[in-house]
């Protein structure tokens, strides 16, 4: 049976790095991106880097962070429910980790792989 999310788009992948401001300069100063989001997360930053004219980003992400892809969505608390309802492998619960993070989940494909579902607005 096939369901209905409110799934918007593929909108960042996030990849490990062991130095933020080394990754962002080689992938700003030598590949040509530009830096779209850089903020305080946690101990440390949120960065994210594209293409001109991209939707989906990069997110340069310190050990600790998960890693992969992250799909936009306008409702993560009714995503979250309709998939477990389904069956999906999801995680139990929805992550709120405070003021200025959105709400997200993560959901595991049939291979294993962690897709993370992030609302955005």
């Amino acid at each position: 049976m096939s369901g209905i999310t409110r799934i918007t788009q593929v909108a960042t992948v996030g990849i490990r790095v062991t130095n933020q401001q080394k990754a962002t300069e080689f992938y700003v100063g030598e590949l040509g991106f530009e830096v779209r989001r850089d903020v305080p997360f946690g101990g440390g930053r949120w960065i994210e880097v594209a293409p001109p004219g991209a939707a989906t980003t990069l997110a340069l992400v310190p050990e600790g962070v998960p890693v992969g892809v992250r799909l936009a969505t306008r409702d993560a608390e009714a995503d979250h429910a309709d998939l477990r309802a389904r069956g999906v492998d999801a995680d139990a619960e929805l992550v709120r980790t405070g003021p200025g993070v959105p709400p997200m989940f993560t959901v595991r494909d049939p291979d294993g792989n962690d897709l993370i579902l992030v609302e955005s607005s």
